[in-house]
């Protein structure tokens, strides 16, 4: 099969699976079954194309031609294919968590809810593998309305409340910023194509009309309009969508929403600027503030949270932070960092919050403050949970190790002393938002808790799940030794090979 078609199926596969869903739901093995098969299926889909692409092949497909100089077109890059293969093997890896977690927690709509992941991941993919802006902002605007149904999946008051908010702050920005910055591109360009370089240069020199100052606005506007990265101010709707069921709440901040923000970002930095374009006009000085702000900020509300899903959502607007910043650094190392953060990030992310609803369907806690004594317990969830909290924090022999690394040597190369400091602080203030949860339950049972709660492994989470929490915390380990081969695949972006 050749590549061009590939990326089409590697579309397609979901929404099959999406209609399979919608056929067999009144089946629920078979149903869990079509869940599972798509997700392989796409997920082999692009990993097939991780040879022509390590060769130097760029396969593309025209999805339709709107105008001529708009289309919509999907073609494969580093960048965009490691996306999908993270979005499509997290896939599977949360419908195996979600077989356990929606059975034994007596979820209603349950195959709405797998109807609607299945196209959520369609929009994903598609988004990863845009050949251009315009058909980047298409699949970024229907991941958006996908997931609406998803936030919204309990169907009461706070349910719908959480839903205005996402999808109030997410389309209002992208319908504000996001397409004033494509239209001024396309007036200045001529394009919305993404090329090697970006579009703004002409050799070491930008295309007439076009002023550092220009770039710099320019820049802002899409990284404002990219909402799902949750920069502040435009960060509310992270913490109102956790509302949602927890493999719902897995699939905004690890599969598909937030990283398909901050991949939007670096997308956009790579390949309609370029890295030397924004490295040469300095666009994204200003920038580094506001995601070093976000960052600081978020980790301290984190902190201070004491409902375990909102202090992960918190989290996750500070660990975003950290792909943003390596935008706006925007050289080798930094835009290494930045797409290595999210794979590692992505695992860590997902194995805290599949942890935190385990613990809600066993031992009905959600707050910090009531899991004194659950390491007992639950002694795998949790170790799950400590091994997760090492990688996002960034210590050795966890893959968030090596993204943190180089983002702090992205900061040196620029010669940013301060965005420096701002990552070391930052995993210091990840210690304090993720490492008290671990202590708490593995100091001691409290005198008060149950009999079920004290014995040993009594109140492990369904198997399913806990097997899916097991993998995800093995993979943010194990990603530290798969550091060689994250950096050559990068390599491949231009400007950091």
């Amino acid at each position: 099969m050749s590549g061009s078609w590939t990326l089409l199926l590697a579309v397609i596969a979901p929404v099959a699976g999406a209609a399979a869903v919608g056929l067999l739901g009144r089946r629920p093995n078979l149903r869990e079954a079509a869940s599972l098969i798509a997700a392989a299926v796409t997920f082999g889909l692009v990993a097939s194309l991780v040879p022509t692409v390590l060769d130097g092949g760029r396969p593309a497909f025209l999805l339709l031609e709107l105008l001529p100089g708009f289309s919509l077109r999907l073609h494969a890059e580093p960048l965009g294919v490691g996306f999908g293969l993270i979005a499509s093997s997290l896939w599977f890896v949360t419908v195996v968590y979600a077989i356990g977690y929606m059975r034994a927690h007596h979820e209603e709509n349950q195959t709405r809810f797998y109807l609607f992941f299945a196209l959520a991941i369609a929009t994903t993919v598609g988004a990863a593998l845009a050949a251009n802006l315009l058909t980047l902002y298409v699949f970024y605007e229907s991941l958006t309305l996908a997931t609406y149904p998803l936030v919204t999946h309990g169907g009461g008051d706070k349910d719908r409340a959480g839903g205005r908010t996402y999808l109030t702050i997410l389309l209002g920005t992208s319908l504000t910023f996001f397409l004033l910055a494509m239209a001024w591109t396309w007036s200045l360009t001529g394009s919305l194509a993404f090329v090697d370089g970006g579009l703004f240069r002409d050799g070491n020199a930008l295309i007439d009309g076009v002023t550092p100052g220009l770039i710099a606005v320019l820049f802002a506007l899409f990284v404002f309009g990219a909402g799902k990265a949750a920069i502040m101010p435009f960060h509310r709707w992270l913490p109102a969508a956790m509302v949602a069921p927890t493999p719902v709440s897995a699939l905004l901040h690890a599969v598909a929403v937030v990283k398909l923000g901050v991949f939007t970002i670096l997308k956009i930095s790579v390949y309609t600027f370029g890295i030397g374009t924004l490295a040469m006009v300095d666009a994204g000085q200003l920038l580094q503030y506001v995601a070093a702000a976000t960052l600081l900020i978020a980790a301290v509300i984190a902190i201070r949270e004491d409902n375990l899903k909102r202090r992960l959502a918190y989290s996750t607007i500070s660990q975003l932070a950290y792909i943003v910043l390596a935008a706006m650094l925007a050289n080798r190392f930094s835009i290494l960092a930045g797409g290595m953060h999210i794979a590692i990030h992505a695992f860590a992310k997902i194995t805290l919050f599949f942890c935190a609803g385990a613990i809600l369907v066993s031992l009905h806690k959600t707050t910090v403050g009531e899991l004194r004594g659950v390491g007992r317990a639950m002694p795998i969830t949790m170790g799950a949970w400590l091994v997760a909290s090492f990688c996002v924090i960034g210590l050795p022999l966890t893959g968030g190790f090596w993204s943190k690394w180089y983002l702090a040597q992205g900061a040196l190369e620029a010669g940013e002393p301060l965005m420096f400091g701002v990552i070391l602080l930052g995993s210091l203030l990840a210690m304090g938002y993720l490492l008290p949860p671990a202590i708490r339950a593995f100091y001691g049972p409290d005198p008060a808790a149950p009999l079920a709660v004290r014995a040993r492994g009594a109140a492990e989470a369904p198997r399913f799940s806990l097997a899916a929490l097991v993998f995800t915390a093995a993979v943010s380990a194990a990603l530290f030794f798969a550091a060689p081969q994250m950096s050559r695949w990068l390599q491949g972006i231009e400007g950091i090979g």
